[in-house]
């Protein structure tokens, strides 16, 4: 098939099962591998829908100059959808973003700034927010695509990921488990699966020191993973259960996921393989339990697959992520 662009080519990812990781007995455990998406990443989807439903509405034109804080991947994809669209993009980073993703940015076409002063407990999103509301003062026809509020982020999901996957099930899902940041992706999952699968538990992973679900704040320096504040899109209700992962649990979760699977991950796909195998043992054998692997590792060399950089992690949790199993919870929470 021919594609219009390469931002056509976003979505109709496939779904695996990790049987590897996840041998039986237990719940079968399939992923759907959102990191063969164009840029890399599910943010993909999110940034394709807002920009083209913005053009296609008028809240976006050729003269807007698109803003927007991000840690690296949602950046990138709206980047790729900036250049294919001839529109001009700049993305508040911080420290934390990789230098690979910085060097894609740039050679994106977007102009970066990048913010170096955390708040008290470490975290830098409240700084980027601050210069992104400057940068909309400053520049005539900026917009904030402000994917923390954006209803456009999670509807992404709901009529692309969550219908492809409706398409690719081969039977009942059970369970969905999925990394959270803005949101987005576990509403836009959960309102579409529940429609045939109303029983569906919904497990949200998050990061210890992320602020989402009410945990107490503290440094995190796993990207892409868990929030400083609390999305305007969050709905808790719909959410069943919430599992919280530090960063060294994430990180034994992505090596074990390259080991076991063979698939080289970013940071919060680690994350959902150790809350799974936190899970797992009481869920029912006969269940279907799905998550997103939302990011290619590649852009994580320097990180979560460096020991250098692990062993300056924080002392902290510590995890050996085994098939089918992980250390005692860090924070666990209903």
């Amino acid at each position: 098939m021919l594609y219009s662009s390469v931002v056509a080519c976003v979505g109709r990812t496939p779904l695996v099962e990790l049987g590897r990781q996840f041998p039986p007995p237990g719940p079968t455990v399939i992923a759907k591998l959102e990191l063969m998406n164009p840029s890399g990443s599910m943010k993909d989807r999110s940034a394709a829908y807002i920009v083209e439903g913005g053009l296609a509405d008028g809240t976006i034109t050729a003269a807007t100059h698109l803003i927007e804080s991000s840690s690296g991947n949602f950046g990138i994809a709206l980047a790729t959808a900036a250049r294919v669209h001839d529109l001009d993009f700049t993305c508040v980073v911080d420290p934390r973003t990789t230098p690979a993703n910085l060097r894609i940015l740039a050679r994106l076409g977007a102009e970066v700034e990048i913010v170096t002063e955390p708040d008290d407990h470490g975290c830098y999103l409240d700084c980027r927010l601050r210069r992104v509301a400057e940068l909309c003062r400053e520049r005539p026809g900026s917009l904030w695509i402000n994917q923390y509020a954006n209803q456009r982020n999670w509807q992404a999901h709901y009529h692309g990921t969550g219908g492809e996957i409706l398409a690719d099930l081969d039977r009942p899902l059970h369970c969905l488990v999925v990394p959270v940041s803005t949101t987005g992706t576990i509403l836009g999952l959960a309102r579409r699966l529940r429609g045939p699968f109303p029983r569906l538990h919904v497990v949200a992973v998050d990061a210890v020191g992320s602020v989402i679900f009410g945990g107490p704040p503290g440094p995190r320096h796993v990207p892409g993973l868990g929030a400083g504040r609390r999305p305007e899109l969050l709905a808790a209700g719909e959410i069943d259960e919430v599992v919280s992962v530090s960063d060294r649990e994430a990180v034994a979760g992505c090596r074990a996921l390259a080991s076991t699977e063979g698939i080289l991950a970013g940071g919060s796909s680690g994350a959902v393989v150790a809350a799974i195998a936190r899970i797992r043992p009481r869920l029912p054998e006969d269940w279907q339990v799905l998550t997103v692997l939302p990011d290619r590792g590649d852009r994580y060399l320097d990180q979560v697959y460096d020991d250098d950089w692990v062993a300056r992690l924080p002392p902290g949790k510590s995890a050996t992520v085994e098939p089918a199993t992980v250390e005692p919870a860090v924070v666990s929470a209903g």
